[in-house]
């Protein structure tokens, strides 16, 4: 008897070390294809902003033709093929860690709405739209991870919240090469409970895409290797002045954003909601505008305006800030698929770079980089996600406290100018939407079973 309960016990054993070893293979294949789809959605990216260019050169005013045919099928495209997949995705992803109906998960998180994230986000870049590709990565990474624990059957909340997590904080991880930095959003922007931070599955996650971003493009930095260093005495007034001009304007860019995302008042919002796909083309045609405008210097992620201002190999006026921050509202009012990283690093690195001239004491690299920490925190108001993602992005430690310190600061004024977090603003609303989506399907059911009751 003894012998047959110690064969039944290891019998079990066996098969519950399986089991794990399976789901844990499982979960290691996930977090290889978040990579592999996150390079392949950087490159389409980098291609499609590249043909937008080409155009722009052989006939600047064709974007005129092309941005509002391209913002209007693209929204189009959305609101008949692909509902869920406007907007960024971070929004999404931090509502579905928060929804308890998973059949409402399960079509936020759909891999066809992540198919539409990274087609729809690649034609809005080829359309000339100041849009990036790290957030909508974001929603795929979940995207990918979520299906593949549905694969595996999970049926406890915390493993099927975790996996969600792990896509979340591997789609930065991958999208920016910046490993640390996919720990430190999930643990910062996705997450709000212990259990969800503790996460193993999202450290495995990171680091699995992450090396998998590294096998195949190599080991690179966003933005290169900068060497500027900001010592501590006169040079900190840049940690001052970059601080709260970038506290200022991100958090008013993150207060209109949430107040479009309530609704545009007045006849411009009835027209918004009754004919969204002619808004769409007009927010094209403001688009082309701007570019015309800015010589084209406005279209797109910003990436290469971005990394000429750290490099210190252009220097753009004070206007290309202006209308490269119009150019990300109008794009983002458009209600096409996009992200806000890329544009708004841009932007910061526009802040950094008009500021430096004004304070010689301190390296105007140096300054360029508190640029762009103090407006994406004033933006996102993560501010130790901002740090880490700028230090990384740019390999460089030694500006890690000036970074830090800036960051607080554009913290701490974004949240007098906005109080409440952009994309907890906008996971709410998209909640509530989808409430009240749910609510009309449930009436409009009743109704119909109550009518063929009647008949």
């Amino acid at each position: 008897m003894r012998r047959r309960n110690r064969i039944t016990h290891l019998r079990r054993t066996a098969r519950t070390r399986t089991t794990h070893w399976r789901r844990t293979l499982i979960c290691w294949a996930a977090a290889i294809m978040v990579g592999v789809v996150a390079i392949s959605f950087a490159a389409a990216a980098n291609k499609a902003s590249q043909l937008c260019h080409h155009l722009m050169l052989w006939h600047p005013w064709i974007m005129l033709l092309v941005a509002p045919a391209g913002l209007a099928l693209s929204t189009w495209l959305t609101r008949r093929f692909f509902p869920g997949a406007q907007g960024s995705g971070i929004p999404q992803v931090i509502a579905t860690l928060h929804i308890e109906n998973f059949s409402l998960v399960n079509r936020i998180l759909a891999l066809r709405t992540a198919f539409g994230k990274v087609i729809l986000t690649t034609l809005g870049l080829l359309c000339g739209a100041s849009i990036g590709r790290e957030g909508p990565t974001v929603q795929v990474g979940a995207a990918i991870m979520h299906a593949f624990s549905r694969f595996m059957g999970h049926a406890n909340v915390s493993a099927r919240r975790g996996m969600i997590l792990a896509g979340g904080a591997a789609g930065v991880s991958a999208a920016f090469n910046t490993p640390l930095a996919g720990i430190v959003f999930a643990i910062e922007e996705l997450s709000h409970s212990f259990e969800q931070r503790a996460s193993g599955t999202a450290l495995t996650g990171v680091v699995l895409s992450g090396v998998t971003a590294i096998a195949l493009v190599g080991n690179y930095t966003y933005f290169g290797h900068t060497t500027v260093d900001v010592p501590i005495g006169t040079a900190w007034i840049a940690v001052l002045a970059c601080g709260v001009l970038g506290g200022l304007s991100g958090g008013l860019f993150s207060a209109i954003l949430g107040r479009a995302a309530r609704g545009i008042p007045g006849h411009l919002g009835r027209f918004t909601r009754e004919r969204p796909i002619a808004f769409a083309a007009l927010c094209g045609l403001i688009l082309a505008i701007i570019g015309l405008i800015s010589g084209g210097a406005t279209y797109g992620t910003g990436y290469e305006q971005a990394h000429a201002i750290i490099l210190g190999k252009e220097h753009y006026p004070a206007s290309f800030f202006i209308l490269k921050y119009l150019a990300t509202i109008v794009s983002y009012c458009s209600g096409i698929p996009g992200g806000l990283f890329a544009p708004s690093l841009s932007i910061g690195a526009a802040i950094g770079g008009w500021v430096a001239q004004f304070l010689p004491h301190t390296a105007p690299g140096a300054v360029v980089l508190l640029g762009m920490v103090a407006y994406f925190c004033g933006v996102v108001q993560s501010p130790l996600t901002a740090t880490v993602i700028v230090m990384e992005m740019c390999d460089n430690q030694q500006v890690t406290l000036a970074l830090m310190a800036t960051s607080f600061l554009a913290f701490g004024v974004s949240r007098m100018v906005c109080p409440h977090s952009l994309y907890g603003s906008l996971a709410d609303r998209f909640m509530e939407t989808q409430d009240r989506a749910l609510e009309k399907s449930h009436s409009a059911k009743k109704k119909h079973t109550e009518t063929h009751e009647e008949s």
